[in-house]
């Protein structure tokens, strides 16, 4: 049988989300914004949704929403974030962001805004310390809180303390975090986070591909990316696809109610497989912080074998039934070496070796096993071609 690790990429539909979403298509037939019994009906299967990932979330229901996915999440955060600063707008970010971040982030120095770029050490963790001497007081600082590709962990709640510590009492950069790979995995209270802004993807957690969540804090000015009919309290225009974004929020919820067991079985399966790893693959090394970490991802392995190159291993695993990928999936693409790699202060060589193992909540530890007596045999034969 196949084995996928590639959970950070997207993860199977969960079957409660797949029951929420069938119950919901067959029983949505108007349009959410139509006044009339149908539309009303579709109205309240929104509502609930909503209502039912801001507890979850422990936030405002007004605090919540609906995308396309976590890419318009982050792209919104950022640009809208900024045009909403006016003549104050000043992004601070990290080079080691998702591309949905650094892209927007390049568009927003492209239009003549300032943007800074905080250095990370070799294990991809955020020099904070940089990060808020960089931050200008009415701009805007974006961490993720979690890395998609090697799982370095940023202490959010950390950051906005230090940022109110430098900025008292008086106006301070609003704090975006894309939090896409750490909902469900790491805890996230967003209160105690203090952010202005958060984004959140429901694939990655079990729920359907295209629909993302963007917080926004109350009274946090944020600009339109798509008008017209002023859907989303008026922020984000478009017809909801509701019975998508049903489904999403019960497997939103269930991530979040699920995060302490997860964190602890995922962990445990997957420092079991990089003790593996050394044993079977001679000079495999460990990109990130080391595996018993609290600042890494208790489900992600970014490795590098000598001598290979990540795209080229990850066709020839999938070949061998391994499903991995070489980094981020939205670049995964690229013969480029990963950004985030670079940023890390690899050579491009070790860049491109990167590949990436991520668990999730049907992972076994079989599975993991397979998976290196498969890594092992097809490094071993490329090695010896």
């Amino acid at each position: 049988m196949p084995v996928y690790l590639d959970h950070n990429a997207t993860t199977p539909l969960r079957p409660e989300a797949r029951e929420a979403f069938l119950e919901a298509l067959d029983r949505v037939r108007g349009n959410p914004s139509s006044v009339h019994a149908p539309g009303r009906a579709a109205r309240m299967l929104l509502d609930e949704a909503r209502e039912r990932l801001a507890g979850a979330l422990g936030v405002l229901e007004d605090e919540l929403a609906f995308t396309s996915g976590g890419t318009e999440a982050d792209n919104w955060a950022i640009l809208g974030g900024l045009a909403s600063l006016g003549a104050d707008a000043h992004l601070v970010t990290t080079p080691v962001e998702h591309p949905a971040v650094r892209v927007a982030a390049e568009e927003a120095l492209r239009v003549g805004i300032p943007v800074e770029w905080a250095p990370v050490d070799a294990w991809g963790r955020v020099d904070l310390d940089r990060m808020v001497e960089l931050a200008q007081p009415g701009g805007m600082v974006a961490a993720m809180a979690a890395n998609s590709e090697v799982g370095t962990l940023t202490d959010v709640s950390d950051l906005a303390e230090r940022l109110r510590a430098r900025f008292g009492p008086g106006p301070r950069p609003l704090l975006f975090s894309d939090a896409v790979q750490a909902l469900g995995r790491i805890p996230v209270d967003l209160r105690a986070w203090d952010v202005d802004l958060a984004a959140f993807s429901a694939h990655k957690v079990g729920g359907p591909l295209g629909v993302g969540v963007l917080y926004r804090r109350a009274g946090t000015a944020l600009e339109p990316r798509l008008v017209g009919g002023g859907q989303e309290g008026g922020l984000r225009s478009g017809t909801e696809n509701v019975p998508a974004i049903v489904a999403a929020s019960v497997a939103l919820e269930l991530a979040i109610q699920e995060q302490v067991v997860f964190h602890k079985a995922v962990g445990e399966i997957m420092g079991k497989m990089w003790k593996k790893l050394v044993e079977n693959v001679p000079g495999v090394a460990l990109n990130g912080p080391p595996i018993d970490s609290h600042e890494r991802l208790p489900n992600t392995l970014n490795v590098r074998l000598p001598g290979a190159q990540g795209q080229v291993l990850v066709t020839q695993l999938d070949l061998q039934g391994l499903h991995a990928s070489a980094g981020s999936a939205c670049s995964s693409g690229s013969v480029e070496p990963s950004p985030v790699l670079r940023a890390m202060g690899q050579t491009d060589e070790q860049a491109r070796a990167g590949l990436r193992l991520s668990a999730g909540r049907t992972t076994t530890e079989q599975e993991t096993h397979t998976a290196v007596e498969i890594l092992s045999k097809t490094f071993h034969t490329e090695r010896n071609s």
